[in-house]
């Protein structure tokens, strides 16, 4: 007799909401089980599935719906969830339990709110049309992209987060960008005065315009511009379009229609279970008022879904008890950290300040009455401080005597916390809540790859910002139970850049298939390890990057010897040693420059930069610049760029040394070096430091006895000083140095890291650096100065050296079978000289204009 299953009827589950957290919901509900006891619906108003709405801004930078899905088109109906995408819940009938849409009625047993928010958009006179424009969806998106096609102009209303997300977004369109704040600052809820000062400076410094203490009182017709934005001190701005971006409000009004508990600041009323006054009802997420709060981040949303969907799989969850509001993040590409008491509110906290006014940088660090413990802190300018002290807030760690020492500059970076140092609840990541010791049970049960780490935590795949502390944190945990960490340079190569480095040099190994098929895998590659053994090639035997053997190696700037800039043409830097320049050449680059109608501009490191030039005109131009006697400036590549000087004792009445003579020598020993990174140079005459060497790779400067020597230095997003190395030397002896030091780190350096990074993680620090080169403590010295003879006696133009090859002159040419330029590339003129054509003005562009 056949036993007869009588299948457990399952309950009706219905989801209101497909943004982030009502995915993430769904997630933690099929990853739970929960599915054999639920018929799981999801409703969602916009017709896409769920997308990332923290990366949203990239969707300007190239991303489409389908990239920033939070999930394959198969998802939902691979596991048995039944998805209506484009479809409005227009009520919930309580008494029934059902909700109502234009195309029926849904039964549920369980309901689950997460219906977000919206954007506020306060009720001034004039708002509408392209004078309403919010920063929400990608719908919105797509409404700004239309307006900012016929505009010059755009103005965000908002100064938060998502203001300065859109400011960006309008700067990336070609747009004058302008942030107008009710506010005395920007970010009022995340940073104190002096932060928002700092920001505000940085972001000034980036072209964006910033008006404070600002309520528009009605927007009426511009005369310049479409619209007049009038404030309420009697000022105004005028722009074409303006973005409010002035805070959410809690989607609440379903809620509010069915009766449910509201919150007095909106949202729906949840306690620690995220049930609302319906305990058939949960909500989560921005719709949702906990204690009389809404959090406007995705990690409480996040930890609202774990709950909810915890429960409704009969396990045991964690309740909801409010959320750390600590956030990490770079704005227009400035850093910004905000953690815990940023403001020092709570009774008796001190703190410590670090302020540098020449960089716009500050740091804040609150700490508690007894100064044993960090309740808070601020960050503009660098985050690397940011993860060590969240640690020290969320887990209580005990503070060093000494708390400033966590926010002033150190000469080896911001200081760590070391992993052996945070407990086991110390939360990793918190959009996943992943703890330290999460990551170890992971590491316990065999895991090693820190890809399948996050695999199987979600560790790192919500908004990034804990990536570097995590791999921290499973390395040592790998360490400490003797398993050794895998520092492949990729799948192709299990070793180290500074492994492979040293079999190119003992083997003699000249190709990359040479060295793939003695010391790899596979049969291609990728594009990590091609470039970095390229480079480790170049660097060894100072090959031509043109050679046949490595142009497949490399990225586009590297084939083609220029950068490739934003609308697809490039730039010309010839090598201007030293910055001297005779009036002969000064003339041969303008006419150059006037033939091809290149934008010509003086960079900081006192060359001529010629922008514009398509990729079949690189070959006529080089040639004619190589005519009149320049070479390749190596502006391109991973090597020696630039060596500045001031005029020295030749003219100035201050210098005690010829800079630039020496400036010449140095540029012409060690152009063409290929390096792990770039590297930039320096010559000062005297200690009035002109020439700014202490910013430098490497810094020279000039005493009444010789030279002093500066090392890894430099500028960008994270300046470094150079530090003093030796002094008062001769000429021969400060040759011999910087052939050492060169060399000693093309050897020893990672793939991509600056000299200033390399330098910091040496262990023994400067003492270490300067007992190998200066003292020669390896016995490494003669073969370090042997090296690099090598690679100054085969220098050879790359550009001269193409331009005698006809095969590799083919590859210059925008269509295989037509030597035509690109029909795409478009110009206007801007102060006499030509720039590429912002995205709101193509409609500027004839549709039958061609270029010649």
């Amino acid at each position: 007799m056949n036993s007869i299953v009588t299948p457990i009827p399952r309950e009706t589950l219905i989801i209101i909401g497909n943004g982030m957290v009502g995915h993430h919901c769904i997630e933690q509900l099929i990853e739970r089980g929960a599915l054999t006891r639920y018929a799981v619906h999801v409703f969602g108003e916009e017709a896409q599935r769920a997308y990332d709405r923290v990366h949203l801004s990239e969707y300007f930078g190239g991303r489409d719906a389908e990239s920033l899905a939070l999930c394959a088109a198969d998802y939902y109906a691979d596991h048995g969830v039944q998805a209506h995408l484009g479809v409005q819940v227009l009520e919930i009938d309580r008494e029934r339990q059902e909700v109502v849409t234009s195309s029926g009625r849904h039964a549920y047993d369980q309901l689950i709110l997460a219906t977000g928010s919206y954007p506020f958009v306060p009720p001034i006179p004039g708002a509408e049309g392209n004078s309403r424009l919010v920063y929400r969806t990608l719908d919105d998106l797509d409404d700004i992209r239309v307006a900012a096609a016929k505009a010059r102009r755009g103005v965000v209303v908002g100064g938060g987060l998502l203001g300065l997300e859109a400011a960006n977004a309008l700067k990336s369109l070609g747009l004058e960008a302008h942030v107008v704040e009710f506010a005395p600052r920007l970010m009022p809820v995340q940073l104190d005065d002096a932060g928002g000062a700092a920001l505000k400076a940085r972001i000034e410094a980036l072209g964006v315009g910033v008006h404070l203490s600002r309520a528009t009182q009605e927007i009426v017709l511009g005369e310049e511009y479409a619209y007049r934005m009038s404030f309420n001190d009697g000022e105004f701005l005028e722009t074409d379009l303006i973005v409010f971006s002035a805070g959410i409000r809690p989607q609440d009004a379903l809620g509010r229609s069915a009766g449910l508990d509201i919150a007095a600041r909106g949202g729906v009323a949840i306690d620690n279970a995220c049930r609302t006054s319906d305990p058939a009802i949960f909500a989560i997420g921005e719709c949702a008022s906990w204690n009389g709060s809404v959090f406007g981040l995705v990690a409480p949303g996040y930890s609202m879904a774990r709950t909810v969907a915890a429960q409704l799989a009969g396990e045991p969850g964690e309740p909801f008890t409010g959320a750390d509001m600590s956030t990490k993040l770079k704005l227009l590409g400035v850093d910004v950290g905000s953690i815990g008491d940023a403001h020092g509110a709570t009774p008796g906290a001190k703190s410590y300040r670090f302020i540098d006014e020449a960089t716009a940088s500050y740091r804040r660090l609150v700490v508690s009455a007894d100064g044993k413990h960090v309740l808070g802190a601020v960050l503009v300018g660098d985050n690397s401080y940011y993860d060590t002290l969240l640690q020290y807030a969320q887990n209580g760690i005990k503070l060093p005597s000494d708390p400033s020492s966590l926010i002033l500059p150190v000469s080896d970076g911001a200081p760590a916390l070391g992993a052996d140092a945070l407990p086991d609840t110390a939360t990793i990541c918190s959009c996943h809540n992943v703890t330290k010791g999460a990551v170890c049970c992971q590491v316990e049960a065999g895991i090693t790859d820190l890809g399948e780490l996050k695999a199987a935590t979600k560790a790192g795949t919500g908004c990034g910002g804990c990536s570097a502390l995590l791999k921290q944190v499973f390395e040592h945990e790998l360490s400490a139970r003797g398993v050794a960490v895998d520092k492949s340079l990729c799948e192709h190569f299990a070793y180290t850049r500074q492994e492979l480095y040293a079999m190119v040099r003992v083997e003699g190994i000249i190709s990359f298939e040479e060295l793939l098929a003695k010391h790899g895998r596979g049969h291609v590659g990728c594009d990590i390890c091609k470039p970095a053994v390229g480079s480790i090639l170049a660097s060894c035997w100072n090959q031509p990057i043109t050679d046949p053997l490595l142009v497949p190696l490399q990225d586009t700037n590297d084939t083609f010897m220029a950068n490739m800039q934003k609308n697809g043409t490039y730039s010309i830097v010839p090598r201007i040693a030293g910055g001297e320049i005779t009036p002969d050449k000064l003339i041969a680059l303008g006419a150059v420059a006037k033939k091809y109608d290149l934008y010509t501009k003086i960079t900081g490191g006192q060359r001529i930069d010629l922008f514009g030039a398509q990729l079949h005109e690189l070959p006529d131009i080089w040639g004619e610049l190589i005519a009149a006697g320049f070479e390749t400036g190596h502006a391109y590549g991973k090597s020696l760029r630039t060596v500045k000087s001031c005029v020295g004792s030749t003219w100035c009445r201050y210098g005690v040394q010829d800079s630039v003579n020496m400036a010449l020598v140095l540029e012409n020993r060690y152009k063409g070096l290929r390096s792990p990174h770039k590297i930039k140079f320096a010559v000062s005459g005297c200690t009035r430091e002109c020439a700014e060497a202490q910013s430098k790779d490497v810094g020279v400067i000039a005493t009444e006895k010789g030279w002093n020597l500066y090392v890894a230095g430099n500028g960008g997003m994270r300046p470094r000083h150079a530090e003093l190395f030796a002094t008062d030397l001769d000429d021969a002896s400060l040759i011999r140095y910087i052939d050492r030091f060169l060399m000693f780190y093309v050897r020893t350096a990672d793939k991509l890291q600056r000299t200033s990074v390399w330098r910091e993680s040496l262990e023994g620090g400067l003492d270490y650096l300067k007992a190998v080169i200066l003292d020669d403590s390896l016995g490494l010295g003669a073969e370090l100065e042997a090296q690099m003879q090598l690679v100054v006696d085969r220098y050879e133009c790359e550009w001269a050296n193409a331009l005698k090859d006809p095969e590799k002159l083919k590859r210059f040419r925008t269509f295989v079978n037509d030597g035509r330029g690109d029909p795409d590339i478009h110009f206007v003129k801007e102060r006499d000289q030509r720039r590429p054509v912002r995205a709101s003005e193509l409609h500027l562009i004839p549709v039958t204009e061609e270029l010649n």
